[in-house]
């Protein structure tokens, strides 16, 4: 009843809040017009290489550099708690997470195989990055430098009809955010 009742609102504000049938009013005496403005003369400077603040010999990491250095971290068919085998995949995660990427945030991609219902599926990988979270947390990296999202099933890596295939995909990647 209530999803009638929803439905009947949502349908009545759509035809009521169509499309307006006007014309945009253009004024044409301002169109006609034209604006004059002065522009300064910019002055170039030049910086030369011992005067750089810019030191060209920093060994810092790109953003993917970083990102190439955090594996995935894989499930059991339809499971979300972290292994103990993925342990370790986590406590490497928080240490780069700790150094390297202490300045950028985190975003946990949660990917199911093929099986079960679509929505099943986001629910699931959800969980699983949820689950991946806690671990970072635990491990000492700040959840508010942490977001979460499911790609249920529609991000898979392999695409074959293979156990080790379907295996690849229940998985959790790591992604940083400026």
């Amino acid at each position: 009843m209530k999803s009638i009742v929803l439905s009947s609102v949502v349908t009545a504000l759509l035809v009521f809040s169509g499309c307006s049938s006007k014309d945009p009013a253009v004024d044409l005496e301002k169109q006609n017009t034209e604006v004059v403005q002065e522009v300064e003369v910019v002055e170039t400077e030049t910086v030369s290489s011992e005067n750089s603040v810019v030191d060209s010999n920093t060994n810092a990491l790109s953003m993917a550099d970083i990102e190439n250095q955090l594996s995935a971290v894989y499930f059991a068919f339809d499971k979300f708690d972290v292994d103990s085998a993925m342990q370790d995949k986590i406590a490497t995660a928080a240490a780069i997470g700790k150094n390297e990427a202490s300045t950028y945030s985190v975003k946990l991609e949660g990917n199911c195989d093929e099986w079960g219902s679509d929505e099943y599926n986001f629910a699931l990988g959800l969980k699983r990055a949820d689950a991946v979270k806690k671990a970072l947390v635990a491990e000492g990296i700040d959840g508010s430098r942490i977001s979460m999202v499911s790609y249920g099933e529609s991000n898979p890596v392999c695409s074959d009809k293979t156990q080790e295939c379907w295996s690849k995909n229940r998985r959790v990647n790591f992604k940083l955010l400026p």
